[in-house]
C-alpha cells in the first residue's frame, strides 16, 4: 500500500515497514519551521501535491492542531485517499495535562476534545471507526519521569481515559457521503465547502 505521513509523522512511518510500496512524508508550510529533516518535504497547507485516489493510508501527527484550516487539510486527505483508504489522526487532548505545558510538543497549537475531533472528521466526510486515548505519563521535563510509562498507560486507560495526553482516531473515507441524497439532490449534496481553496474534487 501507499502511505502518507502529514505533519511531524516521520518517526511513525517505520511502523509500517514491510507493508508499504511507497512511503511519503509532507509537512504543511505553517509548521515547517525549522525545516523538516529529509526525506520530508514542505507543502502548501491545504493543497496536497498528489493525484486523486493515490494513497491507501494517511497518518496525521502534529498536523491538525497546527494548521490554520484543518477542514481544508482533511478535504485534501479525502481527495487523495482511495475509496477504501483509512486516516489515522493523533491530536493533543484538550482535557489532558500535556496540552497545558509549552515544553511538550503537544503544548503547541490547538488541542482537541474527543467530541470536537469526532465532529470534525464526520463533517469532512470521514466515518470514525475507532477513537482511543493514549499518553498518560505526566508531562514532566525530565527523562526519568518516563520510567514506568507502561504502568501509567495501564492505569490511565482504566481510571482516567478522558484525561489522556493525546486522542487517536482511525477514520474511513465515506465515499457515499459526497453522493446526492435522492430527489432534489442537486441542492442537497453533502460535500462541505472549502474556504480559500479553489481545487475541486
Amino acid at each position: 500500500m501507499n502511505l502518507l505521513g502529514l505533519g511531524w509523522a516521520m518517526p511513525y512511518l517505520p511502523l509500517w515497514s514491510g507493508q508499504v510500496t511507497r512511503s511519503l512524508a509532507l509537512v504543511p508550510a505553517p509548521i515547517a519551521s525549522p525545516a523538516p529533516p529529509p526525506p520530508a518535504a514542505v507543502m502548501p497547507e491545504a493543497l496536497l501535491p498528489l493525484p486523486d485516489l493515490s494513497m491507501d493510508r494517511i497518518i496525521l501527527v502534529h498536523a491538525l492542531e497546527m494548521v490554520q484550516a484543518p477542514e481544508a487539510l482533511l478535504r485534501e486527505c479525502w481527495r487523495v485517499l482511495r475509496d477504501d483508504g483509512r486516516l489515522i489522526v493523533v491530536v493533543p487532548n484538550r482535557l489532558g495535562a500535556w496540552s497545558l505545558f509549552d515544553h511538550t510538543p503537544f503544548g503547541q497549537g490547538r488541542p482537541w476534545s474527543r467530541g470536537q475531533l469526532w465532529r470534525l472528521l464526520e463533517g469532512r466526510l470521514f466515518r470514525v471507526a475507532q477513537m482511543r486515548p493514549a499518553l498518560f505519563a505526566p508531562p514532566l521535563p525530565w527523562p526519568w519521569a518516563l520510567t514506568g510509562a507502561a504502568i501509567w498507560e495501564g492505569m490511565g486507560r482504566v481510571a482516567l481515559p478522558r484525561l489522556s495526553g493525546v486522542v487517536m482516531a482511525e477514520a474511513v473515507k465515506d465515499v457515499l457521503g459526497a453522493v446526492p441524497l435522492g430527489e432534489g439532490a442537486s441542492r442537497m449534496v453533502r460535500m462541505p465547502p472549502l474556504h480559500g481553496v479553489v481545487k475541486q474534487l
